[in-house]
């Protein structure tokens, strides 16, 4: 299954010096926000508004070194990837416009 992250172009270069990603939300949370492929767009338009720089990031779920749990949240089911994000997971990096 795919599944997608949305991040900055500053946090995904920092991430690939790194060797691996760590979302602000692991410290804070103990999870990475994920989406589905249904999702991805209305959490760019709600959470993502006004940002620039943005960077949709498409990951191999079965290639994920940490679990994965669709929690409840909102009354839908998300994604949450616990534990970093091993880069090898990311099939595709792209550059998202700003949301309207």
């Amino acid at each position: 299954m795919e599944l997608f992250h949305i991040t900055t172009r500053a946090a995904w270069d920092a991430a690939r010096a790194a060797g691996e990603y760590r979302a602000e939300s692991l410290a804070r949370e103990g999870f990475i926000h994920l989406s589905t492929a249904a999702q991805w767009r209305a959490t760019l338009a709600r959470f993502f508004r006004g940002h620039r720089d943005l960077v949709l990031l498409a990951i191999r779920s079965e290639a994920l070194h940490a679990p994965v749990r669709f929690d409840e949240a909102d009354g839908e089911r998300f994604p949450h990837l616990y534990g970093p994000l091993n880069l090898d997971a990311v099939v595709e990096a792209q550059d998202l416009p700003p949301p309207l």
